[in-house]
């Protein structure tokens, strides 16, 4: 049991360090590249913390374990939208002004419709699974259709731009982009062999372990570009990365665990799961509009996110039956 719980500690630690090298090694290549900020950073910055859901499922489907994949991707959305945005939050209230947020958010709604319409027969095959990751591709080239397009003075284009290493030779920046590709595996493989173990040592499923200690873990990048983006008040570059994050993690986690193998689903997912995930992005989405004048997602807002994710958190847990004879009575 100690040695799967190193396993778990390291994997996360490595996993961190080694997605922060991939994105700020790539960041770095892109630019000197001749790539634009704003491109670069809905893609390469919003895509690329999401990594570590990517590889840790893929590995967990390929130990045979495509719960844990599942259960890593939903969570990992849940806690982005509760955690992540709810600490943010508190730390600095967020204000979203950049309009290529306001078109990005009714995507992310729409994908997660979707998502849910598959997996009602129980079940993502591998042809749903390539479906997924066609829809990845797409919405890649919509992004980037809609850098080009937008005005070098738009607010998440220059707070993009202040984030992406500058004068970093290429040499060094592919350097550090192998280095991330090399360690987020490795990283993955003992983050999913301690997971796995623990799981079973306490007897929880894999989806369980995904949903909340593998989703936490792996919400650790999003959580530092999310802190470190609010100290420096770049509010769209908060906001943003998450929803991108969530596209990924909806149509690239999910699509590449079917691809590799065809995921049986539990029915407490679609009962639970699902309806928790358009629950808190919803919410999350009407405290973003601008109904009333510009979008903004204040302490008050942030407290109701984490209160959301916290009770999301418990009745996992209670629903796992392992932690109901803690309770009176």
């Amino acid at each position: 049991m100690l040695i799967a719980v190193i396993q778990l500690v390291a994997g996360f630690l490595l996993l961190v360090w080694g997605a922060d090298r991939l994105v700020a090694g790539a960041s770095a290549a892109a630019r000197n590249f001749g790539v634009s900020p704003l491109i670069i950073g809905l893609t390469v910055i919003g895509f690329g913390t999401s990594a570590p859901e990517l590889v840790v499922s893929a590995i967990a489907t390929l130990k045979g374990n495509p719960g844990l994949a599942v259960g890593n991707a939903i969570g990992s959305n849940i806690a982005n939208m509760g955690l992540v945005l709810g600490v943010t939050a508190l730390i600095y209230p967020l204000r979203m002004e950049s309009t290529a947020l306001k078109r990005e958010y009714p995507v992310l709604l729409l994908i997660m419709l979707v998502c849910f319409l598959m997996a009602l027969n129980g079940s993502y095959s591998r042809p749903e699974g390539w479906a997924l990751l066609t829809g990845l591709l797409l919405v890649v080239i919509w992004i980037i259709r809609l850098g080009l397009h937008r005005p070098l003075s738009d607010p998440l284009a220059e707070e993009f731009d202040a984030e992406i290493p500058k004068n970093v030779p290429t040499k060094v920046a592919l350097f550090w982009l192998m280095v991330g590709l090399i360690v987020l595996p490795v990283s993955s493989t003992f983050l999913v062999d301690g997971s796995i173990t623990i799981a079973r040592f306490l007897g929880f499923t894999d989806v369980v372990i995904g949903l909340t200690v593998v989703a936490l873990g792996t919400s650790l990048p999003e959580l530092a570009t999310a802190i470190t983006a609010a100290l420096n008040k770049e509010d769209d570059l908060a906001i943003g990365n998450i929803i991108g994050s969530n596209i990924f993690n909806l149509l690239g986690v999910l699509g590449i665990a079917a691809v590799i193998q065809p995921i049986e689903l539990q029915p407490i997912i679609l009962a639970r799961d699902f309806p928790a995930m358009f629950l808190i992005t919803g919410a999350l989405y009407l405290m973003a509009s601008d109904f009333h004048g510009p979008g903004r997602i204040g302490r008050r807002s942030g407290s109701l996110l984490l209160a959301m994710f916290a009770g999301y958190f418990i009745m996992v847990l209670l629903s796992a039956g392992h932690v109901k004879s803690l309770l009176p009575g």
